[in-house]
């Protein structure tokens, strides 16, 4: 059920027949973006074809290996230990998925790193469909700020517990997604559907497994190859300056990197111009951020960050960054 605070929506008069009759409200917390990291803690929430919660489930994962940025989401190598490998896990996973779409907040993610643990577990998800909540909130043409999940619940008037909590990240957009619903019905706006196909795709390397990391830190960083510089397609979006810390990053954004990186530098810097950042090869007064895994490096990017007192953040929490960039008019 709702929170007595949330935003009401009337219900139309009649339901469209084109909509799904169930959808499955997911949340994966994982040990990183790339295609080798691993999920930690699963939940969903089953709705029924008017949104309305059947029922909810809960579930950590042993990820066999270092547990990623314990800072943001809580998970450490002790409470990680003793939880289920995810193929232990993956019969119930499902029960609470087939027949429904998958909806989430940022649902490529989420999408691609349930069907990578399953293709390691030699399965295929049950899941045809994946709905995203943050295509839907632009089609619905939401009066927002930006496309957080905390932005769009505060909209709804749903109460946040606790931030990059699966469980409670699941709710909340369960909870956000039943007046989209809705909203979306009333206004003949067609869902957002888009199919989901099983992927291979994924890989395993040698990353220290739990138990072996000292303190529980990001320990699967590795030396990047040499690569020949990319050219890439000037920014369209104008500089908003530096980031601040506990602000999200916005389009437009000048971001530098320095040193290794786990995911492979291409990768890291595709995904950022894809969110509309700015991928600068040398550091300025204008560089809004460096990433660095190694900010004691004294390499001339860190010398110069620490002279023209650019912001610093490592790989981790700049992937978790990535998720949630502001639109620049935003």
């Amino acid at each position: 059920m709702l929170d007595d605070q949330t935003t009401a929506v009337s219900s139309p008069t009649s339901w469209p027949s084109a909509y799904p009759q169930g959808y499955a409200v997911v949340d994966v917390e994982t040990t990183g973006l790339a295609r080798d990291d691993r999920i930690i803690s699963a939940a969903v929430y089953r709705l029924d074809a008017r949104g309305e919660v059947e029922d909810h489930w809960y579930t950590l994962v042993n990820p066999e290996r270092d547990p990623g940025p314990v800072w943001i989401h809580g998970l450490t190598s002790d409470v990680l230990e003793g939880a289920p490998l995810f193929e232990d896990i993956a019969e119930e996973f499902s029960t609470r998925l087939e027949g429904r779409v998958l909806v989430a907040h940022n649902a490529v993610f989420d999408w691609q790193m349930i069907a990578r643990e399953y293709a390691r577990a030699r399965r295929e998800a049950p899941v045809r469909q994946r709905l995203c909540t943050i295509v839907l909130s632009k089609e619905l043409r939401l009066p927002l700020p930006n496309h957080k999940l905390a932005t769009l619940a505060a909209h709804f008037g749903v109460v946040q517990r606790r931030a990059h909590h699966a469980l409670d990240d699941a709710r909340v957009l369960a909870e956000a997604f039943r007046p989209s619903l809705l909203a979306a019905a009333a206004e003949g706006v067609p869902l957002p559907l888009h199919e989901c196909r099983p992927l291979t795709e994924w890989t395993d390397r040698p990353v220290p497994h739990i138990g072996q990391q000292a303190g529980g830190g990001y320990g699967s960083y590795r030396p990047t190859s040499w690569r020949p510089a990319r050219r890439r397609p000037a920014c369209p979006y104008p500089n908003p300056g530096r980031y601040e810390d506990g602000k999200p990053l916005k389009q437009g954004m000048r971001v530098a990197f320095s040193g290794d990186t786990s995911i492979e530098r291409d990768l890291l810097e595709d995904r950022a111009v894809e969110a509309g950042l700015h991928v600068a090869t040398s550091l300025s007064r204008l560089t809004s951020l460096l990433v660095t895994n190694d900010p004691d490096s004294g390499t001339s990017k860190v010398v110069k960050a620490r002279q023209f007192g650019t912001p610093v953040v490592d790989e981790a929490a700049f992937g978790q960054l990535l998720r949630d960039v502001e639109d620049a008019d935003g």
